[in-house]
């Protein structure tokens, strides 16, 4: 829906832009001769009633100008600067929750255009850590929002519901991103607590998870069992161990036991991320009594404690 949303702005606004044009050029100066010449005829200035009946603007016109400037300053906005996503699921609780609006950076590690999604040009590369919206790779439509874990060429284990990177160095490099070189790095985890949280009415424990460079909290289930017969098995490796091919990127969401990831499907492409989840600048609740006779999707309440930067 966000591409064929992306489309429709940029036929909108070259639409509108295209007719404001022709009547600016062709017909503007038609209508001026018109006013030009019964103002000469009258010896008076006309006023704008009787400007309107001796040239009306027509319209599309009138309307197409009037929008141009605004639908031109939003496709701009979100197409190269920052889109906004809401929140569907909770593959990424706690760091984000169902209900919260983010915005994403568009330009964070390219600019691409708004229609065929070619790169124009390169601007930084995804980081260990980074939240990132990207194209979910079994289905281009959808846009997902996951955590970057392994950078091209890291060796990614997930073993026992616990993580461990060896990540990809250049000859001499002891250390990448806070991750020793030439080895398997256990990323360390600290509990914050196991009552936040409930899934199958089991409390749901809160980890700190230590990236390297980045600190973030995830959610793990004690009692659900790793599915690991659902991993993507990777040629020539471990059923859960994965090595991040060039140009691409190992993801998983934050809710470990809740979240379809890179651990079932694979990798992203480079070319198919969108932006970086930077903002929440809108969170609204969702917590209907079963009994009430408002919609699910009528929020019940705003978590304006939530708004703020992404981690």
């Amino acid at each position: 829906m966000a591409g064929y949303f992306s489309i429709f702005l940029v036929l909108l606004t070259l639409g509108s832009g295209l007719i404001w044009l022709i009547d600016h050029l062709v017909y503007a100066p038609k209508r001026q001769a018109r006013i030009a010449l019964a103002q000469g005829a009258t010896g008076a200035e006309l006023d704008e009633e009787t400007i309107a009946q001796i040239a009306p603007q027509p319209a599309i016109a009138e309307t197409a100008q009037s929008i141009f400037p605004m639908i031109a300053a939003i496709t701009i906005f979100r197409s190269f600067l920052y889109e906004p996503f809401q929140i569907p699921s909770g593959s990424m609780m706690p760091t984000l929750l169902v209900g919260d609006f983010i915005l994403v950076e568009k330009f964070a590690y390219g600019v691409k255009d708004p229609v065929w999604r070619s790169q124009l040009m390169d601007v930084a590369e995804p980081e260990r850590g980074d939240s990132v919206v990207f194209k979910y790779p079994l289905d281009k439509k959808i846009d997902f929002i996951k955590r970057v874990i392994g950078l091209p060429g890291d060796t990614v284990v997930y073993r026992n519901k616990q993580l461990y990177i060896k990540p990809q160095c250049a000859e001499g490099q002891s250390t990448a991103q806070g991750l020793n070189c030439g080895e398997f790095n256990k990323i360390d985890m600290q509990l914050q607590n196991q009552d936040e949280f409930y899934a199958d009415g089991i409390g749901q424990a809160r980890l700190t998870e230590n990236l390297g460079n980045v600190t973030h909290d995830i959610l793990i289930n004690p009692a659900r069992p790793e599915q690991k017969m659902g991993y993507y098995q990777q040629p020539s490796t471990r059923i859960d161990e994965w090595i991040v091919p060039t140009d691409n990127y190992f993801v998983m969401g934050d809710n470990r036991d809740n979240s379809k990831d890179g651990r079932f499907w694979g990798f992203v492409d480079k070319k198919d991320l969108v932006g970086k989840a930077v903002f929440i600048w809108m969170s609204f609740e969702f917590e209907q009594d079963p009994d009430s006779i408002l919609p699910s999707w009528v929020p019940t309440g705003v978590r304006f404690e939530r708004l703020g930067s992404i981690q």
